[in-house]
Parts: C-alpha cells; structure tokens; sequence
C-alpha cells in the first residue's frame, strides 16, 4: 500500500494506492491469487474469466493456470481499453466462449466500478452471462454498491476502508 497523494482511473482522488500487480506478477502471489480466485469459482460453473485489461491481466492468466493445475481448466479472455484499430478489430482478446456462456469478470481494485462494468458489458454483447464478479481489493467508494444493484453477484477478496485500512472482506 503506497501513501501519497494519487488519481485514480476513476479520476477521483485517493490518498492510498494498492497496486496490485506488486502481488499478482510474483510467482507467489500469482499463485495465491489464482487458487483464491479459483475456489471462489468453484461452485459456478463458468466458462471463462476475463476482465479489462491492464488489471485483470495478470489476475486472468493466474486463474487459467491454477485452474488447470488443478484438473479444472478455466480458459481466459481481455478486453481491450479501445477496440483493436488494426489487424483483426478485436475488442475481446483471448478465450471467449460461444453466446449462452457463463463467465466470470475480475479485476484488481474496485472503486466506482468503471472497469468492471466496461468489462462486463463487452461479454454480455458478446452474448455471454455474467454470473460472477471478483476483485482483488474492494475501496468502498461506489462500484460494489453499484454492480449489487444492478444484480451481479460480487464479491471482493480484500476491503479498504476511508484511510486504506485493509482487511479480509
């Protein structure tokens, strides 16, 4: 947890920053991220993880492999911040299943829930259905509240209260 001033991609101000990646791109804590995530899934019956890149990068590639390890394979998927302006056009990267599927989004920090919702409405007009949200770390400044009353099933990890006091959610 950094202390500072910092803006956040919602563009609100904060005077704490949890970067996740500082977890997620070491082995151990790939591991660690993946295995929770993985058993928090593991009742769902989804067919794929994905989320917005650049937080949910790591998170999905770590999903995708416990899973396996585990014997039950979770394919992955990106969404792109900008649909792809060459090559094929792709807004969603990756392992996206057919129409009908059921899918799982994540990310690292949830704040105002900008990211998720720009993540879940790519899969959901690709035809997919949300049936779970995950996040790393939950700042309780909107976004959990939101994705709730809109529906989806959302659970954090972690939680940070006003000062970045973390805990276990």
């Amino acid at each position: 947890m950094l202390r500072g001033e910092f803006t956040l991609s919602s563009g609100l101000k904060s005077s704490y920053y949890f970067d996740a990646r500082l977890v997620s791109l070491l082995p151990e804590g790939a591991y660690l991220v993946g295995k929770v995530i993985c058993e928090l899934l593991a009742g769902e019956e989804v067919d794929a993880v994905g989320g917005l890149t650049l937080g949910a990068d790591p998170i999905v590639s770590a999903v995708t492999l416990v899973s396996h390890l585990e014997g039950r394979p979770i394919p992955a998927f990106i969404v792109r911040g900008e649909r792809k302006g060459h090559g094929t056009g792709k807004e969603i990267e990756g392992h996206l299943p057919p129409p009908g599927s059921r899918v799982a989004i994540v990310d690292d920090v949830i704040t105002t829930g900008g990211s998720v919702l720009r993540a879940i409405e790519a899969a959901e007009a690709a035809g997919c259905r949300v049936v779970k949200v995950i996040a790393l770390l939950d700042r309780h400044q909107g976004g959990s509240e939101e994705l709730r009353k809109r529906g989806y099933d959302f659970i954090a990890i972690l939680s940070a209260d006003a000062s970045g006091n973390v805990s276990l959610s």
